[in-house]
């Protein structure tokens, strides 16, 4: 076994899943030396890299950051007290292995193919090759992003690793952060500013210029927050920033889904807007077409985790009963906001109530994730598949909301109107109406309203933790903290984290000591 276990040998073991932009013939542990000759080599090693977005439930950035924050406990059966360290803050060793695997996996390859895509005979078509490195350099700083908000304290590896060379230091988190900053910039210069109704559907999925401006605003709001500076490491400053993101809004062709119900299958039912709607600027792209197989990675893992815990209550389908909802977050939403019933289930509301078996589920809310749930009506059983590994709704991990309220926050203090227009935007298409409109000032109650609008808007979608890390410490510890529902519901938030992640301890023992673990654990 090496060193670190993200140093992988295999490069190339790609699952064909037949949903866009992997719908592409497997390779099996073909050799670098035989393989970087033909685009369609290139193609496949970047597909390659993309398949690893899909990897891994417990590794899945979305569902440990809910359970983490103040949305959601941990939930799941009594027995699985390895999900309730994520929302304790507490040390368990390699608890978070799928994730650091995960992301170093990714990382691995698409430095693999930014080696040897120069190999490559591209002909007279100079701008595929162009296309494939900047996409790659997305998929890098993606990755990177996801590992270093997750761990802080990461290696920082721009070329495979050279054998006898494994174990590699940890980097500072601003050269990190330079990295993804110079990636995302790269991107969004070399990809081509097709607007959303002019990609082709076998294209879905793939990066674009719109969303590698949107991730490296996402990028600047969160490193700037949570560092407390004023740019993104000397690369990106503030009215680049809005720059970025004004560009998204005005000239990406993505826009908001008219009503926020059909933005998601458990809500939308017949209306449901579609896996690759206008309001997604990048999505993760899932398939049942694994049927059955475990070793394939292409399904929605994580889904089945936040479902009802081993009962079908229609129109929900079984589950696991992960991250159970905090009702401090049902009860923060206005009374008439369509989001709340709209996001999460509530078994009393629904009328579930004499149907729910409590079982051995535990930290029992009364209320689930809707957002993302398995539903009976499509279930992968009904296609071959099955119901642990193969549900297959994507996961949009940045939608146009999201853009419209980084730009109210960005313009909050230089385009005070710029910012209303954009806040007002997600409240009207929330309420269907515009009677519902909150003024903005460019102070802190200002912020604070865009910061709530963000709570209630991208509930349970894996952005709260992060959103309330950036605000500082002493506010996430506040909001997580949790007493009066008894003592399994017990939650403190120990800031000496800084809300990091533990680092997996059979990583430190395999490096040799070049990890050192965070503060805390």
């Amino acid at each position: 076994m090496k060193k670190i276990i993200y140093i992988l040998a295999l490069l190339l073991s790609v699952s064909s899943c037949k949903k866009g932009l992997l719908d592409t013939t497997p390779i099996n542990q073909k050799g670098i030396s035989d393989f970087y000759k033909t685009p369609d080599d290139a193609f496949q090693a970047l597909v390659a890299a993309y398949s690893v977005l899909d990897w891994s439930g417990f590794g899945n950035i979305t569902l440990t950051s809910e359970i983490a924050s103040d949305n959601c406990f941990g939930g799941a059966g009594t027995g699985d007290a390895n999900v309730r360290q994520w929302d304790r803050f507490e040390s368990l060793t390699d608890h978070n292995t799928d994730a650091w695997t995960k992301y170093y996996t990714g990382i691995y390859r698409v430095n693999v193919l930014l080696q040897n895509i120069d190999k490559v005979d591209f002909g007279t078509n100079a701008a595929l090759k162009t296309r494939y490195i900047a996409e790659a350099h997305f998929l890098r700083a993606y990755f990177y992003f996801d590992l270093v908000r997750m761990f802080g304290n990461v290696v920082l590896l721009t070329t495979p690793v050279e054998p006898g060379k494994y174990s590699q230091p940890q980097a500072n988190p601003d050269d990190v952060y330079k990295l993804i900053a110079t990636d995302l910039k790269s991107a969004a210069t070399d990809l081509a500013a097709t607007p959303y109704a002019s990609i082709p559907a076998a294209e879905y999925g793939r990066a674009t210029k719109w969303a590698a401006e949107s991730l490296l605003g996402r990028v600047f709001l969160y490193y700037t927050g949570y560092y407390t500076k004023t740019d993104l490491v000397g690369q990106v400053s503030r009215q680049d920033a809005i720059k970025l993101i004004d560009d998204v809004i005005n000239n990406s062709g993505h826009a908001l889904v008219p009503k926020y119900a059909n933005l998601f299958r458990a809500s939308g039912g017949t209306d449901f807007a579609g896996q690759n709607n206008v309001e997604g600027v990048f999505n993760i792209q899932y398939t049942y077409l694994g049927l059955k197989d475990f070793n394939q990675q292409n399904g929605n893992r994580w889904q089945v985790l936040i479902g009802i815990r081993g009962q079908v209550l229609l129109p929900y389908y079984k589950g696991w009963g992960f991250a159970t909802v905090n009702p401090k977050l049902w009860n923060a939403f206005a009374a008439d906001d369509p989001r709340r019933a709209n996001s999460i289930i509530s078994i009393s509301g629904e009328n579930l109530t004499s149907q729910y078996v409590l079982g051995d589920q535990s930290q029992y809310t009364g209320y689930f994730c809707k957002k993302y749930t398995p539903l009976n009506t499509g279930k992968p059983e009904d296609m071959g598949g099955d119901f642990q590994i193969d549900n297959y709704d994507n996961y949009v991990a940045i939608r146009f909301a999201d853009v419209l309220l980084m730009g109210a926050e960005l313009n909050l203090f230089s385009n005070l109107s710029v910012a209303q227009n954009y806040y007002n935007k997600v409240r009207d298409r929330a309420f269907q109406d515009a009677n519902h409109h909150k003024i903005l000032t460019s102070d802190a109650t200002g912020l604070q309203l865009i910061m709530d609008e963000r709570r209630f808007e991208l509930a349970l979608e894996g952005q709260r933790y992060w959103d309330l890390l950036r605000q500082g410490l002493t506010v996430a510890k506040q909001a997580i903290d949790n007493t009066g529902m008894g003592t399994d519901f017990n939650v403190t938030f120990r800031a000496e984290t800084k809300g990091l992640l533990e680092i997996p301890q059979t990583q430190i023992s395999l490096s040799a000591g070049s990890l050192k673990q965070n503060p805390g654990y």
